[in-house]
């Protein structure tokens, strides 16, 4: 309660017509409330009420005396009155242990304004629920390095669903030749693994960068040039002679060439759509009629090449689409040592890495045990670690620095794995709540791992090249984001595959325009360092949907899902590739042999 002045009872008087200029009753009055813990608005309600019922009794030393006896001794005294019969009240189980749960909350406040004694030590009471089993402690080794619950979390409770979960290890989705399979690494140690990045570390995004200083004209430029090269690709490869102007009245058939938009600032949809072309067709807009077309899928920022009738110039009878193109696959100079090479055994995973009740990380955990059992050759393991949308994080519920939390996650999975040595590929992830918050993201900085030949810090998005085998890797929830904005028409149900192979013939890991809300793009940088230089031999794009596996071109792509979701346990994805020379015919055979998708 804030201290009461002479000043407040004044004012408050005056709300009731009573002047007061006594000096002495002033202070008897301060007095009264500081004594009783009586805000001044409360002390005049008690003090008209009393004085009412004494005839208008006027104020002077004596009459507050008077009042002080008859009113705030009694309402003191029924006070005490009412905490001697709570008590002396009866309790039963619930209220006992309500009162002991308080008694400790006090304790522990009060331990955090005192210095303990020395050699003093407080000794738990009670037997934890769920006492870390031997396996877990022999992993975690040191609790002051590695994970250890009680540094992420106030409650150290671990999450009675994850717990209680079923079906661990069971595979839910499968791909390839899996009988027979053994998921496991190469006999020889996997340190012998080369992990890279394939544009090679001066032409990848290898550091932070300063953000948030882009104009609208680098905006626009960087939109203009997409389509400009994307357009010559469709120019060159369906021998188009050339692209006439959009908004340009023509009674013959026309082909032109833009990006998809929306007419409004809602959802795209059948009767929205227009085609947006570059400064050489004009840089006009055009509203396209989709009805003659038998099939199509289409969403926000795609470059495509569209023929039709546009007799007024303001609306494109479209009847034929023309999509984007892929790149080639990465061939490799090697061809004979490829044959005679062992598979390589991949794990992949995508945070969160914890409940979203707990911060005791036992699917951490979890995972490093299946490393440790499976033994895979390579680890890819992507945000987000420190989850910005967890419930204690969003709370600020944590006794450590998000950093903190971090490197202990990443230090554990380091240690945890030391045995097995398997290469670690870290990514970020737009979640890591840690982390810049920009796409593309920058790699993790990390000066006790980073200098660990076994890991591996790359940026969100990235080209991997392991063991001649190329892995496209990102850990934006692109399939969500474009799944909320694609339309289509005769193609069919499944929109995973739809999705991955706009992806691939746009070059892009991200072609959505524009973005989604959640998503900070820097297009400069997203020019550089976030398109596609060739086409994958796997593609990894971890998503909330559900999880897959399936060949999309040529490529095979991968959503192994979350290892956690919610509250419950997730699953993780695991991978058997070899680069191998091509077939007797030269057709192109994919070096991904079997895929699998587990529940963890």
């Amino acid at each position: 309660m804030s201290l009461v002045t002479a000043e407040d009872l004044k004012t408050e008087l005056e709300m009731f017509c009573i002047t007061c200029e006594d000096d002495s009753n002033l202070d008897k009055m301060v007095a009264q409330c500081v004594c009783n813990r009586m805000p001044a608005d409360q002390w005049v309600l008690e003090w008209v009420a009393y004085s009412t019922t004494k005839n208008g009794l006027v104020l002077s030393v004596d009459s507050l005396d008077q009042f002080e006896h008859d009113v705030l001794n009694k309402r003191t005294a029924s006070k005490q009155s009412f905490k001697r019969e709570e008590r002396n009240r009866p309790r039963d189980i619930h209220t006992i242990n309500d009162i002991i749960k308080a008694e400790e909350e006090e304790d522990d406040l009060l331990d955090c304004y005192s210095t303990p004694a020395k050699g003093s030590q407080k000794r738990a009471l009670t037997t934890p629920e769920n006492p870390h089993s031997k396996r877990t402690s022999a992993l975690l080794g040191s609790p002051g390095v590695l994970l250890s619950p009680s540094c992420f979390s106030p409650s150290s409770t671990p999450s009675q669903k994850y717990s209680q979960r079923g079906g661990k290890g069971e595979v839910v989705v499968s791909f390839g030749a899996v009988q027979g399979t053994r998921w496991a690494g190469r006999k020889s140690a996997g340190a012998n693994i080369q992990v890279n990045v394939l544009e090679g570390p001066e032409d990848s995004l290898h550091c932070s960068y300063k953000y948030m200083f882009q104009r609208l004209r680098d905006v626009r430029n960087v939109l203009t040039e997409k389509i400009e090269d994307l357009g010559e690709e469709l120019r060159s490869h369906f021998s188009i002679e050339e692209f006439s102007p959009v908004s340009l009245p023509a009674q013959d058939s026309v082909c032109v060439v833009g990006q998809v938009c929306c007419d409004c600032n809602g959802r795209l949809n059948a009767q929205s759509v227009v085609l947006e072309a570059g400064p050489e067709q004009g840089a006009q807009q055009v509203r396209l009629d989709l009805s003659e077309l038998q099939e199509y899928s289409l969403f926000p920022g795609q470059v495509v090449a569209m023929e039709g009738m546009n007799t007024t110039g303001e609306k494109l009878v479209v009847s034929k689409i023309y999509e984007g193109i892929q790149h080639p696959f990465f061939t490799s100079d090697v061809k004979e040592e490829t044959d005679e090479a062992e598979a390589l055994n991949v794990l992949v995973a995508c945070g969160p890495y914890t409940p979203s009740d707990s911060l005791t990380f036992e699917p951490l955990l979890d995972l490093i045990h299946v490393i440790a059992r499976d033994r895979p050759d390579v680890c890819i393991l992507l945000g987000p670690f420190v989850d910005s949308k967890h419930q204690q994080v969003e709370k600020s519920q944590v006794t450590e620095t998000f950093d903190a939390i971090f490197s202990r996650c990443i230090e554990s999975i380091v240690e945890g794995t030391k045995a097995v040595g398997c290469g670690l590929v870290f990514v970020p992830s737009q979640r890591d709540v840690h982390h810049h918050y920009i796409y593309p993201q920058p790699p993790f900085t990390h000066a006790s791992i980073s200098k660990n030949p076994r890991v591996t810090l790359v940026p969100d998005p990235c080209t991997l090249l392991i063991d001649n085998v190329t892995f496209g890797v990102t850990s934006t929830d692109i399939l969500f984001h474009m799944g909320s904005e694609e339309i289509s028409s005769g193609t069919g149900s499944d929109r995973f595959s739809r999705i991955v192979k706009h992806m691939l013939t746009q070059r892009s890991y991200y072609p959505l325009h524009p973005p989604a809300e959640e998503l900070n793009m820097n297009y400069e940088k997203f020019q550089s360092f976030g398109l596609m230089t060739l086409t994958p031999d796997v593609l990894v794009i971890p998503s909330e949907m559900r999880y897959f596996v399936k060949d999309v071109i040529g490529c095979v792509c991968i959503n192994p899902g979350r290892l956690t979701k919610g509250q419950v346990g997730g699953t993780y994805g695991r991978l058997m590739v070899k680069r191998t020379s091509a077939s007797a015919d030269k057709k192109r055979v994919s070096p991904c042999l079997a895929a699998q998708v587990v529940k963890v």
